[in-house]
């Protein structure tokens, strides 16, 4: 009798062994489904007159160097919004710089502010460029970012800086605009050096069909590398979910709209991949 228990507590206890040996092989496999490290910190960046609170982000376990991104927020000024699409770039494997254009990370909440605060960044294109440069000189600086490889998304307000800064002739391989005024402080001439992809609603109010056919105008005169695409419905600001929210509180035509807003960053990753292969 007691050999009989002997061997059955001896089997068990090999049985158990095995269940053991086999768990411990799937857990090793978890690392390949983990999700990616991204790292976000807030930055302080400087012009002569100006210091302004930026936001960075990356994914901490890419250890080579990898294109960098600034990221250029809506009129309402640099808020989660913007630090949002800097973490979406991150983990596309870029290392992306929400940037602020206002200064002091100062935002606005009522539209004759933003209105305030965006026309006195466009009716300064001196001191715009000098803050975008700053913002531009830290991404550049750091460790994880290829200095050679730059690129600047926006919306709202921050596509028309873009626009405006790459027809600058800034150090910018590709530029996207989302939701963007065309009618720009510096239109398109022979200084712009970037690939340019423009998402704007069909239905957007802001934009006038008159400034498209002028800006595609002067792109096409320059024989510029571009993309202009106009999502049927879409109106101002359909990239964002709290458009509809806002447009409501301040009888403004925003609205969000998710199909416009998936397919207008399949096509910033397209522009990103092809210009970064």
């Amino acid at each position: 009798m007691k050999s009989s228990i002997f061997f059955i507590v001896i089997s068990l206890t090999l049985i158990l062994g095995a269940c053991k040996t086999e768990k411990k092989e799937e857990t090793a496999e978890m690392p390949e489904v983990l999700e990616q490290s991204i790292l976000g910190e807030e930055v302080t960046y400087t012009t002569a007159s100006t210091s302004m609170k930026g936001y960075l982000a990356y994914d901490d376990s890419i250890k080579e160097k990898r294109p960098g991104i600034l990221v250029v927020h809506e009129w309402w000024g640099h808020n989660d919004y913007t630090r949002e699409r800097a973490r979406m770039l991150a983990e596309l494997g870029y290392t992306a710089l929400a940037v602020d254009m206002y200064g002091d990370g100062k935002q606005a909440n009522h539209p004759d502010d933003a209105g305030k605060f965006s026309g006195m960044v466009m009716q300064n294109i001196d001191e715009a460029k000098a803050r975008f440069d700053s913002a531009l000189k830290l991404l550049k600086s750091q460790v994880s970012v290829d200095s050679t490889q730059i690129a600047a998304i926006g919306y709202c307000f921050g596509g028309s800086v873009v626009l405006t800064m790459a027809n600058a002739g800034e150090d910018l391989d590709a530029v996207a605009a989302f939701h963007s005024g065309v009618q720009l402080p510096i239109m398109p001439n022979e200084d712009l050096k970037a690939r340019v992809l423009v998402c704007n609603g069909a239905a957007d109010p802001f934009v006038s069909e008159e400034s498209i056919v002028a800006y595609k105008a002067a792109m096409d005169k320059i024989g510029a590398n571009y993309t202009y695409i106009a999502y049927e419905g879409a109106q101002h600001a359909f990239t964002s979910k709290e458009a509809d929210s806002l447009g409501k509180k301040f009888s403004l035509p925003l609205a969000y709209q998710e199909k416009a807003d998936k397919a207008s960053w399949e096509e910033l990753k397209l522009l990103l991949n092809e210009t970064f292969k």
